[in-house]
């Protein structure tokens, strides 16, 4: 089973300022499916399943490796580089 390599270590940052949604998808006039937040630096963008995969951009943007739900009463987390839950 493969596993991640990036979680250990990472900080605890609070959510971006706009944490009730994706910036992006608020500029763009769209609405995100569900979020995501960057364990790396806080930012929330959105889930794969919405139009802009923002979450998804922000990693290909910045190497941040690992996200985790933003999602009332879930508790997962992404690893990007490992493709992996964590």
């Amino acid at each position: 089973m493969k596993q991640c390599t990036h979680a250990d270590g990472l900080p605890h940052p609070e959510p971006g300022a706009l944490s009730d949604t994706c910036p992006v998808c608020l500029a763009e006039g769209v609405h995100p499916v569900q979020l995501r937040m960057c364990l790396t630096c806080g930012h929330v963008g959105c889930c794969d399943s919405s139009p802009g995969r923002h979450a998804t951009d922000h990693f290909k943007e910045s190497g941040h490796p690992v996200m985790r739900t933003f999602e009332p009463g879930e508790n997962w987390r992404w690893c990007f580089v490992d493709h992996v839950l964590v």
